[in-house]
Parts: C-alpha cells; sequence; structure tokens
C-alpha cells in the first residue's frame, strides 16, 4: 500500500487523554477503560457494521518489558479462539514503515458489560452458574495451550500472594473462586492493600495452612508464615450463609448448598488440594450447562513455541510485533482469520 494511500485511511481523534489514530472505517469512538497495558474505547466498525472495542497499547516500546508484554499479547490474541473468550478482529498501525513504527492497536469483541458491573448485578442461580461455566470454559481452552491467564481485575485476587509460589494452572481456580466469592457477598473476599496484608486477609478467613503446605514455601516465606499468630478460619457456612444467595432454583442442583460446596473447593490454598478446571466443569453447580463442543473447543495453536523464553532488545520486539500486524493484514487478505470463511475475512479489509 503506498503511502498517500495509507494516509488518506486513517483519521485523528482525541480519546480521553490520549490520542488515537485509526481507520476511517472506525467512528463514534467512546473511552471505557484504561489501565498500565493501553487504553480502550468503544467504535462502530462501519465495514462489519457492528460496535467493537479498540485497545491502544500503552508505550509498546518504552522498554524490553513493555515490548515483550505487547508482542505476547498480540500473539496469543491471534491465536486464541474460543466463544468464551473475547476475540480479536483486526490489528493495525496508522505508520507506514518499521522505522516509524510506534502504534499498535487491537480490535476486538466489545462486551455488553464487563466483569465490575456483573458483580454489581443481583444474579439468580442460573445466571451465576452460567457465567462460572462459561469462565471455565474460556479458561479451560486458554490452559490447553499452556496459557495461565492469572487474571487480575477486578481486584479481588489473591495477586502478591502467590509471588510466593510457582504459578500454576491452579491459579486460575482460585481467581474464579475469587470471583464467585464477590459475586455472592457483593463485596471482597480478601481486600488485601499489598501481598502482605493479603496474606493476613486469606489466614483470617481460611485459616493457617497445614505444616505440609509451608514446606512448599521457600525458607524466608516459610519462616515469616510461621511467625504469625495461625488463625482457625471461618465455615465456609460462615462466611457465604444462606442469606447471601439468590432464592434457590427451581433445578435441584442450582441451590445454596451447592454453590457454596463449589467455593469450598476452589477457595483452597494448597492449589495440590484444590479442585481442578476439569472438576469444576463436572461440579454439580456447573455442569448443569456442560455442552462439549464448548468444552472440549479445540486448543489454540500458539505458533511462537518459544514465547515465554524469548529475550530480545527493544528494537529485535519492535520488529518481531511489526511483522505480527504485517502478518495479520496478509492473513485478511487471504481470508484466513479466527477461523473465518474468505466471505468474512473480506468484509474487513
Amino acid at each position: 500500500m503506498n503511502r498517500n494511500k495509507r494516509e488518506k485511511e486513517y483519521y485523528s481523534i482525541d480519546v480521553g487523554d490520549s490520542t488515537f489514530m485509526v481507520l476511517k472505517r472506525y467512528q463514534n469512538l467512546r473511552p471505557i477503560g484504561s489501565g498500565a497495558q493501553g487504553i480502550v474505547c468503544s467504535a462502530y466498525d462501519h465495514n462489519l457494521e457492528r460496535n467493537v472495542a479498540i485497545k491502544k497499547l500503552s508505550r509498546p516500546f518504552q522498554n524490553q518489558t513493555h515490548a515483550k508484554r505487547a508482542y505476547r499479547e498480540l500473539v496469543l490474541m491471534k491465536c486464541v479462539n474460543h466463544k468464551n473468550i473475547i476475540g480479536l478482529l483486526n490489528v493495525f498501525t496508522p505508520q507506514k514503515t518499521l522505522e516509524e513504527f510506534q502504534d499498535v492497536y487491537l480490535v476486538m469483541e466489545l462486551m455488553d458489560a464487563n466483569l465490575c458491573q456483573v458483580i454489581q448485578m443481583e444474579l439468580d442461580h442460573e445466571r451465576l452458574s452460567y457465567l462460572l461455566y462459561q469462565m471455565l470454559c474460556g479458561i479451560k481452552h486458554l490452559h490447553a495451550a499452556g496459557i495461565i491467564h492469572r487474571v487480575s481485575h477486578p481486584n479481588i485476587y489473591m495477586r502478591g500472594f502467590f509471588f510466593f509460589l510457582h504459578v500454576s494452572a491452579e491459579i486460575d481456580v482460585w481467581s474464579v473462586g475469587c470471583i464467585m466469592a464477590e459475586m455472592v457477598r457483593g463485596s471482597v473476599l480478601f481486600p488485601g492493600t499489598d501481598h502482605i496484608d493479603q496474606w493476613n486477609k486469606v489466614i483470617e478467613q481460611l485459616g493457617t495452612p497445614s505444616q505440609e503446605f509451608l514446606m512448599k514455601l521457600n525458607q524466608s516465606v516459610r519462616t515469616y508464615v510461621e511467625n504469625r499468630p495461625r488463625h482457625a478460619g471461618y465455615s465456609f457456612e460462615k462466611l457465604f450463609p444462606d442469606v447471601l444467595f439468590p432464592a434457590d432454583s427451581e433445578h435441584n442442583k442450582l441451590k445454596a448448598s451447592q454453590a457454596r460446596d463449589l467455593l469450598s473447593k476452589m477457595l483452597v490454598i494448597d492449589a495440590s488440594k484444590r479442585i481442578s478446571v476439569d472438576e469444576a466443569l463436572q461440579h454439580p453447580y456447573i455442569n448443569v450447562w456442560y455442552d462439549l463442543t464448548e468444552v472440549e473447543a479445540p486448543p489454540p495453536v500458539i505458533t511462537d513455541k518459544q514465547l515465554d523464553e524469548r529475550e530480545h532488545t527493544v528494537e529485535e520486539w519492535k520488529e518481531l510485533i511489526y511483522k505480527e500486524v504485517l502478518d495479520w493484514e496478509e492473513r485478511t487478505k487471504n481470508g484466513v482469520i479466527r477461523g473465518q470463511p474468505a466471505s468474512i475475512a473480506q468484509v474487513q479489509q
């Protein structure tokens, strides 16, 4: 594409405190969120005739960490394809050459509500159970490709605590448990200000873990934990009394006792004793929605097998990301996008 034609396809617009340079097909941009990794706005895509979300990555080439994170996000989003995971619809940059390259925009499906909004809703057992089922299906799909989600927003997860341990797939089950707990209680279960304070909140509620678990920690962490006051914790009947749950459903499995049982199996400090994603999907409170085509969807194919091990300079990361953007453009032209047929892909050009 020549320079003049490319320049005519883009326009500049201020979105919140940031300036977006986007394709003219995207109109009516409105800010909807921001964070350390980027600024997100909603927009209307005139080519697809639907609302979308556009994320502008924040300073992707500021340092090696930012650049690696941007590369990882782009590569993973390009290969993930599951109905319970927000899909990537387009990738673009307004810059014309590698030398000018500095901005990356990801266009994704726009959801009706985010998790923070859902948590504030009054949910019946059917909606609560189905939301959890969708989360678990999406997480299982990621795990099939060796991707650990490590969700960290909204601020309801035991983020810092897992700094003590090797991160494993079970952390995502803990995260879903924390989400479920906040949906039921209407408030954060472990509202720590940092990882030490959060650990203290966890053991106050769930009790000090066994010596068997403590032996898995490194010496300095184990010494700290052993020197803290011991807590018996509370029963899950005390933490989650019936009054916090919706009225029991007509479905005999969707009731407070089953929901509480699921919570008690997910919110287990020792990951080796915590319920797995597969086991959670088979739990009576969840498996009423079980659909083999959703649970056992084909796993993502990660094209970069050394994704997490790669180490490069910022300029090298920049070149890799630029190649990924160009690859997306080429795949769009050839009709190979997220398994879509060429007729759909051609609409996106």
